[in-house]
């Protein structure tokens, strides 16, 4: 007996309810270092205050989860990505270069402003690279712009990269779209470890059509708000739960036929063989058969 469609099936609704559902340990190990390294908002700051957050990378985009301050988990994700469909393996890095560690920045005393560690670093390589490159003969005129490129570079190439790689992602932040999108990530995920597990074509396709509709869903809530974009996610929802539906019955249908036809095996290797094996004919010696004599 399935379920009445606006319900979600079981496997669905456990997914993303929590920071890593099926891993709590990893949380736990995420949030600690994210912990040691980073700030945790408190009624004390203010509005610039960036929250720490733990990336959970999925087959489909990411989900941000803010680390409170209780250490208790989060119901709902600070920020969701959505990865392009169909992505190439190029996209599918730009995902994980956006979900890097955030860099380390150090403050330049009075001036309010700041400069990437690993800019830092880079102008000292490249400054002691250069004075040595000079020491030994190389013209002035290349060591030195070299020398002040390195660290623009390193301080403003992330950056450009970043405003790439969002180019195949949609982000959703926001306590409403972000639930919503929660809830349709939770649908899209069963659709997505079903056709890991098999081979079908069915589930492969229908996982194919849940990430076109994650990433259409995403594309709304990026450029409206829940309330003008209402009637387009919930045909995208209704057409989600009749996909994880449809993926739930194909699933225990294919179950049933296994073990049906393990049942049958078993039956058939239970079966009493008769007096000969199959496919075996009885053998009879010479003296059962005794040659006519002959008469001259």
């Amino acid at each position: 007996m399935t379920n009445p469609l606006g319900t979600p099936p079981p496997t669905a609704a456990a997914h993303h309810e929590r920071p890593f559902t099926h891993d709590p340990g990893r949380w736990a190990r995420k949030s600690a270092r994210a912990l040691r390294t980073g700030h945790v908002p408190d009624s004390t700051c203010s509005t610039t205050c960036e929250p720490v957050l733990v990336y959970e990378r999925t087959r489909w985009g990411w989900l941000a989860w803010t680390v409170p301050g209780d250490g208790s988990p989060p119901q709902v994700p600070h920020q969701i990505g959505v990865l392009t469909p169909a992505a190439t393996r190029v996209q599918r890095l730009a995902l994980r270069w956006l979900t890097r560690r955030p860099a380390q920045r150090i403050a330049l005393g009075s001036i309010p402003a700041s400069l990437r560690f690993s800019a830092a670093a880079v102008t000292l390589i490249s400054l002691l690279a250069g004075l040595f490159a000079a020491s030994h003969g190389m013209p002035v005129d290349v060591v030195l712009p070299a020398i002040l490129l390195a660290p623009l570079l390193a301080e403003h190439l992330p950056g450009r990269l970043d405003a790439r790689a969002r180019e195949h992602v949609r982000t959703v932040e926001g306590d409403g779209p972000c639930r919503y999108v929660q809830r349709l990530a939770a649908l899209h995920t069963s659709l997505v470890q079903a056709a890991a597990d098999s081979d079908r074509y069915e589930l492969r396709h229908s996982a194919e059509v849940g990430q076109h509709l994650l990433w259409d869903a995403a594309d709304l809530l990026q450029t409206q708000d829940t309330r003008a974009a209402s009637a387009a996610l919930i045909a995208r929802e209704q057409l989600l739960l009749q996909l994880a539906h449809q993926v739930a019955q194909i699933i225990q249908r294919s179950a049933s036929e296994d073990s049906a036809a393990d049942a049958d095996q078993t039956r058939a290797s239970r079966r009493p063989m008769g007096s000969h094996p199959p496919n075996a004919r009885p053998t009879t010696s010479p003296e059962s058969h005794p040659t006519p004599a002959r008469h001259f």
